[in-house]
């Protein structure tokens, strides 16, 4: 007898509640990251505070909150898919486990690396909206800068200037970033979890899942970090001034700034990542158990 369509709707929903919670309470991080990685190197801030002195400065709708509306409404189906494919895929495989109960990482890590590019159909518009918001707060001389009074604006403008290409621009290093690190997500929670569970069995599951989400949050995000900058610089250029495509804005970064610049912002990464991946993921198997299943598949 076949499966109930819930046994597979499960993972969507669950993806969705987690994903929209977890955008929230990661968005001030991500405003200033998004700031340190596109700065120039003539218009440099002249250390974290003073990025965060800076934006702090804003309104909370133009400063750590800018950008905000577009992944909270995108962060419901963008989870949704993400998680959903994983779940859906890890079932299709015939389960995440081994004959001895313990994981089948490659199982997870293949599940993993197709959620991430499954994703990336709704992520890479809401991407390039949020990080041109972003990068568009005040600093040093900004003549003839343009600025976007919200998501609808931005958007328009971008789809007049350049078609739905524009919404797509930087999905090949989006592609780099967000496929990998999704892999990688998944591998260390199950990692973590599976370990955690046998010897720690006096833990309650809500908090090993916290942690361990936080950790698969941070180790995910760190491995891809110089995807990341150059991603961001990519498409806050959303008028294709500065930067051809990924090798020509990578060779430009490097020639300015030498290779710490691919890893600028990753104290902002390491702060965000961990409470809002370790929310989403708490979340998304919480929900799992509401809804009558487990977060792996057996």
């Amino acid at each position: 007898m076949g499966k109930s369509t819930s046994f597979y709707v499960n993972d969507f929903l669950a993806g969705a509640i987690a994903g929209s919670v977890g955008v929230i309470a990661g968005h001030p991080f991500d405003t200033v990251k998004v700031q340190l990685q596109v700065q120039s190197a003539e218009n440099k801030y002249k250390s974290l505070l003073d990025c965060v002195s800076t934006v702090r400065k804003q309104k909370l709708s133009t400063g750590f909150f800018r950008g905000l509306s577009w992944p909270m409404l995108s962060a419901g189906v963008i989870n949704s898919v993400y998680f959903g494919v994983y779940g859906y895929t890890l079932k299709a495989l015939g389960g995440s486990k081994e004959e001895n109960n313990a994981p089948h990482y490659l199982k997870i890590l293949f599940a993993g690396c197709l959620g991430g590019v499954v994703q990336l159909i709704p992520a890479c518009p809401a991407e390039v909206i949020k990080v041109v918001l972003q990068s568009q707060i005040p600093h040093g001389n900004v003549q003839g800068a343009k600025f976007y009074k919200g998501p609808l604006e931005g958007a328009a403008d971008i789809l007049r200037l350049h078609g739905l290409r524009g919404m797509y621009r930087g999905l090949p290093t989006q592609c780099f970033r967000d496929i990998p690190a999704n892999g990688i997500y998944f591998l260390v929670f199950e990692f973590l979890t599976f370990n955690g569970s046998s010897k720690l069995p006096f833990i309650p599951s809500a908090v090993q899942n916290f942690f361990a989400g936080g950790i698969a949050g941070v180790l995910s995000w760190v491995a891809i970090m110089p995807f990341d900058v150059v991603k961001s610089r990519l498409q806050a250029d959303c008028e294709g001034k500065h930067f051809k495509g990924f090798l020509d804005c990578a060779r430009k970064c490097y020639r300015q700034e030498g290779l710490s610049v691919f890893y600028r912002g990753l104290s902002m990464v390491a702060l965000r990542a961990f409470p809002v991946n370790a929310v989403t993921f708490m979340l998304y198997a919480e929900s799992m158990k509401l809804l009558g299943e487990e977060v792996t598949y057996t």
